[in-house]
């Protein structure tokens, strides 16, 4: 690893763009040189100035003051958030070899990477600003927008597109890569909350981690990536759009370490939201199944409330294929606490399940959440006399039998 080599080309893709993507289309390399050599380190800044930010120099918040978050939780998050990164370039690496023949492009993964992981500099570096007062948040936004227009750039070098052909193979590309990356800390984050643990054994990008770890599965992934990949080559060849689309969500489960899984139908999971909760009538429910880009996820919603103000909020989600976004978090064998003041925040397993408990005792309001056979996440949010009483809430639902549909919509080898 050079650093002075990833120095030079963060300010050359940085200051002279136009001259620096066809040196960098032309290099030869690997997805693994591609990590180890460039994305470990220059991924690792937003993380960083990310931690810094919340549990070192803290947060001004309006009527509040500073605030800052302990230092064991602020490494918890920067873990998770570099994880995220990772995973993330690889999977919008992805989908810009998955949209290059939709823009007379040539496939090729590992110049993929080099337009997502180059372009993406700009943002990432942009990122250490956050620790500025006021004006670090605008940096950060003019690095993703200038992030754009690196990509704009690089595509025609790199994926060989028609000039003329980059501004759509980019705004398409942009727009999938923010519905992707709602979805995914929405997922994550949900249950997360503050943390993650990893481990040390088999390698990635540079990093040791355990073989069963959310890393060490990467290996396993990526050859469910590859067969997904050559499927989603073939179903173009072939001109089907049926075939194509059910290919490309087949690609995206992989990717995201879920395989191909449907996901229950909006009013199956609406039929576990009880007619009443706590004692407290139910208001009103919705139910949704939303896609992108073939991945589907199913969600449900009621809220609860009587005639003095309280309410509760129940929300179920049927992850999906996007499964494999919960392990990628870090989930297997993770376990924390956190407590400030009248705040707490748990996370821990109990009859198989993962649970996390958050509880602000000033504002006497919280929010309980299980996951359910690693797919399905179930919360119960708002006023309670304690978490107890929201964890008694969540047990009126009926958890066992959502539980036991876990396998159901799995398609054959996942």
């Amino acid at each position: 690893m050079d650093i002075n080599k990833i120095i030079a080309r963060v300010k050359a893709i940085l200051l002279t763009p136009k001259t620096e993507w066809p040196v960098i289309a032309g290099e030869p390399t690997t997805i693994g040189d591609l990590y180890k050599g460039y994305i470990a380190i220059v991924a690792a800044l937003p993380a960083i100035a990310g931690f810094i930010d919340s549990s070192i120099i803290g947060t001004n918040v309006w009527l509040a003051g500073r605030v800052r978050i302990g230092i064991g939780t602020g490494l918890a998050q920067m873990i998770v958030s570099y994880l995220l990164t990772h995973g993330g370039a690889y999977v919008v690496a992805l989908i810009v070899e998955a949209l290059a023949p939709t823009f007379n492009g040539q496939k090729d993964r590992t110049q993929a990477l080099k337009a997502v992981a180059y372009s993406f500099t700009a943002g990432w570096v942009a990122s250490i600003a956050v620790i500025l007062p006021w004006l670090g948040g605008l940096i950060a936004f003019a690095g993703a927008i200038y992030g754009i227009y690196l990509l704009y750039l690089g595509l025609p070098h790199t994926m060989k597109c028609p000039q003329e052909k980059s501004a759509g193979y980019t705004a398409v590309t942009i727009i999938v890569t923010i519905v992707l990356y709602i979805l995914l800390f929405s997922v994550v984050w949900k249950i997360v909350g503050f943390g993650t643990g990893m481990g040390a054994g088999s390698t990635f990008g540079g990093a040791r981690v355990e073989q069963d770890s959310p890393l060490g599965k990467l290996e396993e992934w990526s050859k469910n990536v590859e067969e997904a990949g050559k499927r989603l080559e073939e179903a173009q060849k072939s001109g089907d759009e049926q075939a194509q689309s059910e290919a490309l969500g087949a690609l995206m489960g992989a990717a995201l370490g879920g395989g191909e899984i449907e996901p229950l139908a909006a009013d199956r999971l609406k039929a576990f939201l009880p007619d009443s909760l706590a004692g407290l009538p139910r208001a009103n429910l919705s139910a949704e199944r939303n896609a992108a880009m073939g991945l589907r996820v199913s969600q449900a919603r009621a809220e609860y409330r009587d005639e003095s103000g309280r309410s509760l909020q129940l929300e179920i989600m049927d992850t999906g294929s996007a499964r494999g976004l919960l392990a990628l978090a870090g989930f297997a064998g993770w376990e924390g606490e956190r407590e400030d003041g009248d705040s707490i925040e748990k996370v821990y397993r109990a009859d198989g399940r993962l649970m996390r408990e958050s509880w602000d005792g000033a504002s006497r309001r919280g929010e309980y959440t299980v996951v359910l056979g690693d797919r399905f996440t179930v919360s119960v949010e708002g006023d309670a006399d304690d978490i107890g009483e929201l964890r008694s809430a969540l047990a009126k639902v009926d958890l066992r039998g959502l539980e036991a549909l876990k396998d159901e919509g799995v398609k054959k080898g996942n």
